[in-house]
């Protein structure tokens, strides 16, 4: 299997993939930005992952302050214009730049953070999520897209991505690198295996939602690494296979939809 999955992988990935080994230099997030655009369905994918936070905000008011955390080379002020981006690399096109695990905001003074494929990065998610507890507003929401711990999504992640996937392992992540270490499978340890750990310790952030989602878009979009497999022209009738295939999304989404909301003091 090994082989036979190397062999596939090889002959579909990109001509860039050799110049994007390095995720933690700041030219890797720029031309993945390059590639989202590049692509039809790729473009296409982050713009439904996108609308799926904006619908998950519900009604924001115009004094809401909304944050997306590892902006990199996305594109979500098209669909939400007053989000404030940020990233803990120095890249172009964003707002502030920090680190989620020591963020600059004031305590009480956030509505809203949002993250695609970033919680599966957290070197240290209990520190992580003391922050985001500190800087929410009582009554705000965390909401992410991140890997999901499926059948079909195990698979996936485990014979034909880059980054680790264990969901044997604990909540910490060992490594310097800021991007280039992470486990794809750490949402599913803490919001779903450790779920009872989650909310013994974080007792204020209650998890809304934990639902598995997108069995074949991204796959068909190659992603940010391989060719996309279909012509842009075919998105909408993979959308409508995937729509026949929603009761079966706890075994096959390769992302989960993940919505944290924080209570009352």
């Amino acid at each position: 299997m090994s082989f036979l999955t190397d062999t596939l992988v090889g002959s579909l990935r990109l001509p860039e993939s050799r110049l994007i080994a390095d995720l933690d230099d700041p030219m890797t997030t720029i031309l993945h930005g390059q590639i989202i655009r590049r692509k039809p369905f790729l473009f296409r994918v982050y713009r439904e992952f996108y609308t799926r936070l904006a619908n998950g905000l519900g009604v924001a008011g115009p004094d809401s302050t909304v944050v997306e955390l590892g902006s990199g080379g996305g594109f979500i002020k098209d669909v939400i214009p007053a989000a404030v981006t940020s990233d803990i690399l120095s890249v172009p096109d964003v707002d502030l730049r920090f680190s989620a695990q020591r963020m600059p905001f004031a305590d009480k003074s956030i509505d809203a953070f949002l993250m695609i494929n970033v919680f599966h990065h957290v070197k240290d998610p209990r520190e992580f999520l003391r922050e985001l507890d500190r800087s929410l507003k009582p009554g705000g929401r965390i909401l992410m897209i991140e890997p999901a711990n499926t059948a079909w999504g195990r698979f996936i992640s485990s014979h034909f991505h880059h980054e680790d996937f264990d969901p044997a392992a604990d909540w910490r992540i060992e490594g310097d690198g800021p991007l280039s270490r992470a486990n794809g499978a750490l949402p599913w340890i803490v919001f779903g295996r450790d779920r009872h750990v989650f909310e013994r310790e974080f007792p204020r952030l209650r998890i809304a939602a934990f639902d598995a989602h997108m069995p074949l878009k991204y796959l068909v979009s190659g992603g940010l690494s391989l060719r996309q497999l279909l012509p842009g022209a075919c998105y909408g009738l993979v959308d409508r296979f995937e729509r026949l295939l929603r009761p079966f999304n706890r075994w096959l989404g390769m992302f989960y939809y993940v919505a944290l909301s924080k209570g009352a003091q």
